[in-house]
């Protein structure tokens, strides 16, 4: 009864692997015969692109010519497997696995079957190989594991991969002189070349730089006191909150004007304003005039704070004459 079994699987196996490769063998050449006559067309379309100028468009038009023609190379070489495991049905009924004169043509037809979409009649015949040969055998050849034998040809042409510049530009000139189009191929050659900016890898360094953790900038309040006859003194800390504004500071003259002191007095009504603008403006590459800077302010204010003290006793020194004169009257 296994005998009869045997006997029936094998002879269901042969006619089912005859019908399934004579129709991919058929389908093959008729998708073969549409894929010329577009590539005839395309490679006319890109002759007119370089002709009128339009390098950039046929650049992109070409990776398409090129991977149709890698297609239609890989079908040439699955068309001869097809033809030459249908002529060794026999041998491959006869035996329980899988010869090694046919091994490559087997895998090739494997690894193939799920990337030809338009060769449905492929995936039934590595079904059929899956059921005489087991999963394993299957699977070591759909995912190209070593020493699976698959044919060369058939990895490189349905590779996904886009073609090199070289591809490119060869193609480009074999289209230009089938066609007599008088291209100057010198700028295509040096955009193909030209090393692009990797844009990923520059956002990159940039938000790890922004990750990098910076040192807390201390916002210090200005400090006003008031003396006994009414004038304000400003401390340190006022004038190094307000060296960024001054942009280019003029030496200070021997008799200081209470417009200084004024203009002090007004930024330190509004301390926290001054500090947050300041602090935004500051840069590292001013560290070096804020010093100088400093010394500078501080030494206006203090001119200015001592004018402002002499004006005070002077108006007093006056004021006191003036009560003399009035009591003397």
């Amino acid at each position: 009864m296994s005998l009869l079994n045997q006997l029936f699987n094998r002879g269901v196996f042969g006619a089912k692997c005859k019908t399934s490769l004579n129709l991919a063998i058929s389908r093959m050449k008729l998708l073969q015969n549409k894929r010329d006559l577009q590539l005839k067309q395309m490679r006319k379309e890109i002759a007119q692109f370089l002709q009128a100028r339009q390098e950039a468009i046929a650049r992109i038009r070409v990776e398409h010519v090129i991977r149709e023609q890698n297609i239609s190379t890989a079908y040439a070489v699955l068309e001869l497997f097809c033809e030459f495991i249908l002529a060794r049905v026999p041998i491959l009924e006869s035996q329980k696995e899988c010869p090694s004169e046919l091994r490559e043509a087997v895998a090739s037809i494997i690894f193939a079957a799920p990337r030809c979409s338009d060769l449905p009649d492929l995936l039934q015949i590595k079904n059929l190989f899956s059921a005489k040969y087991g999963k394993e055998f299957v699977s070591a050849a759909s995912e190209l594991r070593p020493d699976t034998s698959i044919n060369r040809t058939i990895i490189e042409k349905l590779s996904t991969s886009a073609p090199s510049s070289e591809a490119r530009l060869k193609v480009l000139k074999e289209i230009a002189e089938e066609h007599n189009v008088i291209w100057d191929s010198s700028n295509t050659e040096a955009e193909l070349n030209k090393k692009h900016e990797d844009l990923l890898g520059g956002s990159k360094e940039a938000c790890a730089r922004a990750s990098l953790p910076h040192p807390p900038l201390k916002e210090e309040s200005p400090k006003v006191s008031s003396s006994s006859n009414g004038a304000h003194s400003i401390t340190p800390t006022k004038i190094n909150l307000r060296l960024q504004h001054i942009q280019a500071p003029s030496p200070p003259s021997n008799t200081p004007t209470l417009l200084g002191t004024n203009e002090i007095e007004q930024s330190a009504k509004n301390p926290s304003a001054a500090a947050v603008n300041d602090t935004k403006m500051e840069t590292p590459s001013q560290s070096s005039d804020v010093l100088e800077r400093a010394r500078v302010a501080i030494a206006f204010a203090e001119r200015a704070s001592a004018a402002a003290r002499a004006a005070a006793e002077l108006v007093n020194v006056k004021f006191g004459s003036w009560k003399l004169e009035g009591k003397s009257s």
